[in-house]
């Protein structure tokens, strides 16, 4: 419950609904990456490394969420194990 009052507290300060907005936005992924075991900070590192760096294309972005990134980097693991 502590991390759910600490939020609701910083999100006081948002300054404008646009940036509520950007904090809700934010929120939301952050908590969807805890949610499914994934670090929020390295996928969110890693997610946008790729969009700006154009590795990924428009249409395959569901493939950065972080269920589907857990997902692939476990197979990148499994791959590495393997072949070691």
């Amino acid at each position: 419950m502590k991390s759910v009052a600490l939020t609701r507290k910083n999100s006081l300060f948002v300054g404008s609904a646009r940036g509520g907005e950007t904090f809700a936005v934010l929120a939301s992924l952050i908590n969807t990456a805890k949610l499914n075991g994934v670090d929020p900070e390295v996928w969110l590192a890693d997610v946008l490394e790729r969009i700006i760096s154009g590795k990924v294309k428009a249409n395959r972005m569901e493939s950065l969420l972080p269920w589907a990134w857990k997902a692939e980097r476990e197979d990148i693991a499994d791959q590495e194990r393997r072949a070691a």
